[in-house]
């Protein structure tokens, strides 16, 4: 046994089932929205928080200036700079993760009296910086980074006129910003782990649905697996109303199609074998028992040879005629006129040995056909005529219903009830059509291709007034208005055959 190619087994192995791509694509977009989601929040909410830090830096700068502006609650002035920040110190209102402190020449001077969050005074360069900052004699709201530390500050310089040494006090607040994002940090952390949690719920939800949803793809995998020229009859449950149901109805109805195909097969490679079987016989038959020294017996054991070859050469001809008609496009629509098309098979039909052909009632409309198919089907059916019947042929076309109807008539004997749905088969012909000069028993079923072809169907009735009457019936597009007008042109006598091949078949 050949070794695989390693190529081609790496391959084999990377290789993923659909399934697998499936969850891996909802997983993963499932992923990327909620964490585009989630980082939009937390984005939002951390810009919130730190514009709710400056606006609570700016309300603690107004009430400093109100303060201010107040003076002292007893004497109405301030007496200096470090009795005015003194009092802004002490009244400060504290909040969570905040600290405030008061400067005086540049040293911390001054603190609240509880307890804060943040010490102002122990951060390294901190006092240096919110006195640089401050320098101008302008509050400053700025953010103060030393390591770990990241506070977001307030320094407002209090200045007293006629104040005694210092005229310009400091006084500043901040908030340490990281405690204060530490809420929304907390509830990041919770939504990653809720997060996680949904991805798997979705990757499991993800799982189910696509085995339930591809367990027909897989079975139909199965099934071709299985499918052979021996197994045909296999066919995929059908189950639900969605595309995947669709998809296996139309994969039974593929099998339905190849069954048939090789089914027919079968049957031609069948019919075939028993129809050559026979010429064969005769003429190996007459070649043993020919006697080479008689002149007579050779020639006429070579005419019979010959006979039997061209009747073999007439059924190949046939069945290539028949094979071409089940491909993909057996037939070419295209507008006609009918009653046109009607008068030229007429014509045609007359150059058949031993046919007296009229024309009967047609209609004058324009359809959608194939011209030389039905031309072919319905010379098919005149030459029958003339070989089971006296020779007298009677073409027309009419309306029925949707459908437009092109019917020739003889006047033989007709065809037996029983045979009526038989006559069109391959090979079949009729009781009095079992002898070997009957034809090759495919000219009528070749004008049943072409009816089914063009969407419609073949059959015989009996005529009126004895005979039979075949019918090719082919659905029309869209309505159309009959206009009968029967033809007054008198048979005309035989003529000799056209040069093309007609096939000549015994059904009745």
């Amino acid at each position: 046994m050949n070794e695989a190619d390693p190529a081609e087994k790496g391959r084999k192995r990377t290789t993923f089932s659909v399934r697998t791509r499936i969850i891996a694509v909802i997983t993963i977009v499932a992923a990327l929205g909620l964490i585009s989601v989630g980082a939009a929040v937390y984005m939002v909410e951390r810009a919130r928080i730190i514009a709710q830090i400056d606006d609570r830096l700016a309300a603690n700068l107004d009430s400093a200036r109100y303060l201010i502006s107040q003076g002292n609650p007893e004497t109405g002035t301030w007496a200096s700079s470090t009795e005015a920040l003194t009092t802004v110190v002490q009244r400060m209102s504290p909040d969570d993760n905040t600290g405030a402190l008061g400067v005086i020449e540049g040293q911390p001077a001054l603190a609240p009296g509880v307890a804060l969050d943040v010490d102002l005074s122990a951060a390294p360069g901190f006092v240096a910086e919110v006195t640089e900052q401050s320098a101008d004699g302008q509050p400053v709201i700025g953010t103060y980074v030393a390591g770990d530390r990241v506070w977001r500050y307030l320094a407002a310089p209090i200045t007293v006129p006629d104040s005694p040494a210092p005229e310009t006090a400091l006084f500043t607040m901040a908030y340490d910003v990281e405690a204060e994002l530490a809420e929304i940090n907390v509830a990041a952390q919770v939504y990653l782990i809720a997060g996680a949690i949904a991805l798997v719920v979705i990757a499991g939800v993800a799982w189910l649905v696509a085995t339930r949803l591809l367990r027909p793809l897989r079975q139909m995998r199965e099934t071709a697996d299985r499918v052979s020229a021996n197994s045909l009859s296999e066919r995929l449950p059908i189950q639900g109303r969605d595309d995947v149901s669709e998809l296996a109805a139309t994969m039974n109805a593929m099998l339905d199609r190849l069954d048939d195909a090789v089914d027919s097969q079968r049957r031609l490679l069948h019919d075939v074998g028993h129809e050559l079987k026979t010429p064969i016989t005769i003429v190996r038959g007459y070649v043993e028992v020919m006697d080479p020294s008689d002149p007579t017996d050779v020639r006429e054991t070579q005419a019979l040879a010959v006979d039997e070859l061209d009747r073999m050469g007439q059924l190949v001809q046939d069945l290539a005629r028949s094979a071409s008609l089940h491909g993909a496009s057996p037939i070419a629509p295209r507008p006609v006129d009918v009653a046109d098309l009607t008068h030229q098979v007429v014509r045609k039909a007359e150059g058949i040995e031993g046919a007296s052909v009229s024309a009967g009632t047609h209609v004058d409309i324009v359809a959608a056909l194939d011209s030389d198919r039905i031309t072919q089907a319905l010379l098919q059916l005149a030459q029958n005529a003339v070989t089971h019947g006296d020779g007298t042929v009677v073409i027309g076309s009419a309306l029925a219903g949707p459908h437009l109807e092109f019917t020739v008539r003889d006047h033989g004997p007709g065809v037996p009830l029983g045979e009526r749905d038989r006559v069109f088969e391959r090979f079949y012909r009729g009781e009095e059509g079992r002898d070997a000069s009957s034809g090759s028993g495919l000219g009528l079923n070749i004008v049943q291709v072409i009816a089914r072809a063009h969407g419609g169907s073949a059959r015989v009735e009996d005529a009126e007034g004895g005979g039979a009457l075949f019918v090719v019936s082919v659905p029309l597009r869209r309505p159309v208005e009959q206009s009968p007008a029967p033809s007054g042109v008198p048979p005309r006598p035989p003529v000799p055959p056209l040069p093309f091949p007609v096939e000549t078949e015994k059904t009745t």
